[in-house]
C-alpha cells in the first residue's frame, strides 16, 4: 500500500490496494466468464484460496490443505500426489489466458504465481487514481473530440476534463492542469507476442532441455522491453512447438509468434528463429545462429542467441515496433502509436515532428494516467525544448524542472521501465546532477542492455561525463544494432574519438554524422577538421555553425557546463574551438575551468 507522495517530483496519490468487496466481484466475474473452465476443481479451487486468503490465513495455503479442502482426499495425502501442482499450473495458465483476452479492461488482477498457492490481488494496469500533472500547454479540443469513438471506457470524470479543456483552450492561461480520472483501467494498444517452445531437431538425448533452456532465457529478456506484452511462461510452456499462428491468434490474441528449432551435432549448435504475424501467417523475420561448443558453453551460447533475438525482434527499432510503425496511419492517436511515432521523431529531431508527438502524448496520458512509457517519452519532449529550443512557451515549473518532475513520476509508475529510467537519466543529466544520472544510467543498463534506444544515450552520457572508452564501445554497439538513428550515435562518437585522440575514427564518425539536424556536431566537425589540418572543411563548418547559433560562442562556458563538461576535457575543447579560429587569443590559465573567451571569426593562418 502507497500513500500520497508530496515529494518535489511527485506529484500523484496512488490508490490503495483493492478491498474484499472488489476481490470478491472479480472472483465472481472470472469464474462466470467463458473463458473459465466449468468442468474440474478450478472454480472450487480459485474460491478457496482467495478466501483463506481475505480472512487471513493466507500462510495456511499449502498443498496439503488444498488437496483436503478442494480435492476431498483424506489425511493420508503425501506430496507424491501430483494433483494439486497439475491443478495449480492449470489454474495459472486459465487465470492468464483471462488477463490476455475478456479480462484486460477488469478492474482488479487475481493472480497466482508461479511456485506459491497463496493468490496476489492488485489493481489492473497500476491504475492510479486522482492523478494531476501540469502539462505544457492545454489539450486542444480536437485532440479530444475528433478520436472520440475510441474512448470507450471514458468516466464522467474524463468528460468533464475534455469540457474543461475546451473552456480553457478558449479562455483559460497557457498553461493548465490536466486531471485524468485512474479508474480507466484500458490498456494501450500494445502488441502481445507469444512465445512458442523451441523445437528440438537433434539426436542428442539432452537437445530437449536444451531447447526449453533456450526459451526459458527468451521469456525472461524480452518481457524487459515495455512496448510489448509478451505471454507468461506458465502459458507459453503449454503451447506445442509446432503450434500454428491461427491457433495463438485464435486462443491467445496475440498478434505475433516467435518460434524456432534447436539442433546439436558433435561440437556444432544450430539455432533458427522466427517471427510469424499470426493475422497473415507471413513470416516477418528469420535468422540462423551457428555456434560451436568448442568455442563457447551451452549455457553461454543460450544466454547470447535470447539477448541476439530479443534485440532484433522487440527492441525500439527492432521487427515487432517497426513493423506496427509501418501499418499505422499519421492520423491514428492511439497510445501505442505516439511511442512508435516517438522513436521516429527521435531519429531525426524536427520542430515539426516535436509539436505533433507532444500533442499526440499528451492526449495519451489523459487517457491512460498510468502509462509510464507516454509519461517519460512526455519528458524527453520537454528536455528537447529546453535543450534545441524546440517550439518553447512561457509557462511555471521552468522546462527541465518539468522533465525532472514527469520522469520520476514516470519512473513510479514503472520502476523497470528503461523509457522511465532513460527520461530520468536525461532530465538529470540536463540539470546537472551528474552523480544520479549515471546512477539511474547504470540500473537500467543492467535491467536491459539490449535496448539501443537507452544504450546510444547512455554512451553519450558517459561520453560527456568524461568516460570517453567506455561511451564509445557503448556507441559501438548502439550503431552495430540500430544503424537508423546512427546520425546522431555517429556525431557522439566522434565526439568521443576526438576526446581521446583518435584522429583517423574521429574525421571517420563526424562525416557519417548529421552535422544539419545537430548544430553541435557542426562545431565539433570544425574541431576535428582543423585537428587533422583540414583548414578549408573548418573554415566552411566553423562559419555555418555561427550563422545557424550566433550566441553560442559567447555563452561557451554555461554551453559546456550545461552538458557537463569540465577539468581537461573542457580545456581540450576550447583549444580545440580556438584552432578553429572561433575564440580570440587569449593567455590561457592552468585552472581546469578557463576564463571566457570573447568571440573572434579570424580564420587561422
Amino acid at each position: 500500500m502507497q500513500g500520497p507522495l508530496n515529494t518535489r517530483a511527485n506529484t500523484y496519490i496512488s490508490r490503495d490496494l483493492p478491498s474484499p468487496v472488489d476481490i470478491r466481484v472479480q472472483l465472481e466475474r472470472i469464474i462466470s466468464s467463458p473463458e473459465f473452465p466449468p468442468a474440474g476443481h478450478a472454480h472450487a479451487f480459485l474460491r478457496y484460496v482467495v478466501e483463506e486468503t481475505l480472512a487471513g490465513r493466507g500462510s495456511r495455503i499449502k498443498g496439503y490443505s488444498i488437496a483436503i479442502e478442494v480435492f476431498d482426499r483424506d489425511e493420508g495425502f503425501t506430496q507424491d500426489d501430483p494433483v494439486v501442482r497439475i491443478a495449480a499450473g492449470r489454474l495459472r495458465r486459465t487465470l492468464e489466458r483471462y488477463y490476455l483476452v475478456l479480462g484486460q479492461n477488469d478492474p482488479v488482477r487475481i493472480d497466482i504465481l508461479k511456485g506459491r498457492y497463496v493468490p496476489s490481488f492488485s489493481w489492473n494496469n497500476s491504475a492510479r487514481e486522482p492523478l494531476s500533472i501540469e502539462l505544457k500547454r492545454p489539450l486542444k479540443p480536437t485532440v479530444l473530440l475528433n478520436k472520440w469513438p475510441r474512448f470507450t471506457v471514458m468516466s464522467a470524470f474524463s468528460i468533464a476534463v475534455c469540457i474543461a479543456a475546451l473552456a480553457y483552450w478558449t479562455i483559460g492561461p497557457p498553461l493548465t492542469r490536466v486531471l485524468a480520472q485512474g479508474g480507466n483501467t484500458a490498456s494501450p494498444n500494445e502488441p502481445t507476442l507469444a512465445v512458442a517452445p523451441f523445437a528440438h531437431l537433434g539426436e542428442e538425448s539432452e537437445t530437449k532441455l536444451y531447447a526449453l533452456g533456450l526459451t526459458e532465457e527468451l521469456l525472461t529478456v524480452l518481457p524487459r522491453f515495455k512496448e510489448i506484452n509478451v505471454v507468461g511462461v506458465e502459458t507459453s510452456g503449454t503451447l506445442p512447438s509446432d503450434v500454428t499462428p491461427v491457433q495463438v491468434r485464435a486462443e491467445l490474441g496475440a498478434r505475433y509468434l516467435l518460434k524456432g528449432g534447436f539442433r546439436v551435432s558433435d561440437s556444432r549448435v544450430r539455432i533458427t528463429a522466427r517471427i510469424l504475424d499470426t493475422a497473415t501467417e507471413a513470416i516477418l523475420w528469420s535468422q540462423t545462429y551457428d555456434n560451436d561448443l568448442r568455442d563457447q558453453s551451452l549455457l553461454s551460447i543460450q544466454s547470447d542467441v535470447a539477448n541476439k533475438v530479443a534485440t532484433a525482434v522487440a527492441q525500439p527499432y527492432g521487427v515487432i515496433p517497426q513493423t506496427d510503425a509501418e501499418n499505422s496511419t499519421q492520423d491514428d492517436l492511439d497510445a501505442y502509436g505516439c511511442t512508435l511515432r516517438f522513436y521516429a521523431y527521435s531519429t531525426e529531431l524536427s520542430v515539426e515532428k516535436q509539436a505533433q508527438i507532444h500533442e499526440c502524448l499528451e492526449a495519451a496520458v489523459a487517457r491512460y494516467p498510468s502509462y509510464a512509457t507516454a509519461w517519460a517519452m512526455l519528458s524527453v519532449l520537454y528536455a528537447d525544448e529546453d535543450r534545441y529550443g524546440y517550439n518553447l512557451q512561457s509557462g511555471s515549473p521552468p522546462l527541465l524542472e518539468r522533465a525532472l518532475q514527469i520522469a520520476r513520476m514516470a519512473v513510479e509508475l514503472q520502476p523497470n521501465n528503461i523509457r522511465a529510467l532513460q527520461a530520468l537519466m536525461t532530465a538529470l543529466f540536463s540539470s546537472q546532477k551528474l552523480s544520479e544520472s549515471l546512477l539511474i544510467g547504470e540500473q537500467a543498463f543492467a535491467l536491459n542492455p539490449n535496448d539501443t534506444e537507452f544504450l546510444g544515450e547512455f554512451g553519450s552520457r558517459l561520453a560527456m561525463s568524461g568516460q570517453w572508452q567506455r561511451g564509445a564501445v557503448l556507441l559501438d554497439q548502439a550503431i552495430t544494432i540500430n544503424p537508423s538513428s546512427a546520425g546522431y550515435y555517429h556525431g557522439h562518437r566522434a565526439f568521443a574519438a576526438y576526446m581521446l585522440r583518435d584522429d583517423p575514427t574521429a574525421l571517420s564518425e563526424i562525416r557519417q554524422a548529421n552535422l544539419q539536424r545537430f548544430p553541435f556536431f557542426q562545431l565539433l566537425a570544425a574541431i576535428i577538421y582543423a585537428e587533422c589540418g583540414m583548414q578549408g572543411d573548418a573554415k566552411r563548418e566553423a562559419t555555418q555553425f555561427v550563422m545557424s547559433r550566433p550566441t553560442f560562442i559567447s555563452h561557451i562556458e554555461a554551453e559546456l557546463s550545461k552538458r557537463n563538461i569540465f577539468g581537461e576535457d573542457r580545456i581540450r575543447i576550447l583549444t580545440g574551438i580556438r584552432k578553429v579560429g572561433l575564440l580570440s587569443p587569449l593567455v590561457a590559465s592552468a585552472r581546469l575551468t578557463p576564463p571566457a573567451f570573447s568571440l573572434g571569426l579570424q580564420a587561422r593562418q
